[in-house]
């Protein structure tokens, strides 16, 4: 097992998949169990994940995150998760209204960043799409009208182990200590 640090700091958002190299179900289960695991207020998980390997799925998913010439790395992409938040709890629900905070899609971003570590941890890369044709995806998919599609995950083996260098804000921009 890594360092959790070592392992943040080596997931990167991969554009430039090997195409040749599928990825094994074995691994997409174990990133799955790790999404699966992710914290949700009052343990609501309103999250579902439709992990695509089919290649006449792929073929058909692609093209609906590439509208205004965005993403065209996605046609390397050998495997692809589609991220749903379902509809929570009405305890949540409620804490929602009163709070004026929608906890779903924050619990949706954390279940997807586990499932994104794990597939790191397992020498995997991804890629995080929010730009899709959420309508398609649905009907692509037969998914109901209360689920939204929030993200799209490609997954796949980088071409190259190269890292790129990280570009963040000063961490004394974004942190503060009040001792």
């Amino acid at each position: 097992m890594s360092n959790y640090l070592d392992l943040v700091k080596r997931r990167e958002s991969c554009r430039n998949f090997d195409p040749n190299r599928p990825v094994e179900k074995e691994k997409l289960a174990l990133c799955a169990e790790a999404a699966w695991l992710a914290p949700s207020a009052c343990n609501s998980q309103p999250w579902r994940y439709l992990i695509v390997t089919n290649p006449e799925l792929v073929q058909k998913l692609r093209p609906l995150m590439q509208g205004l010439g965005m993403n065209k790395f996605v046609n390397q992409c050998p495997a692809f998760v589609v991220v749903l938040e379902e509809p929570t709890k009405l305890k949540v629900s409620v804490s929602s209204k009163f709070k004026d905070q929608s906890f779903a899609p924050i619990d949706v971003g954390l279940s997807t960043s586990q499932f994104c570590y794990e597939a790191t941890e397992l020498g995997l890369s991804t890629c995080i799409i929010g730009w899709h044709n959420e309508p398609k995806i649905k009907e692509l998919f037969e998914i109901d009208s209360v689920s939204r599609v929030r993200l799209v995950l490609c997954v796949g083996y980088a071409a190259s182990d190269e890292l790129r260098k990280k570009q963040r804000k000063p961490i004394d921009d974004v942190v503060k200590y009040f001792e």
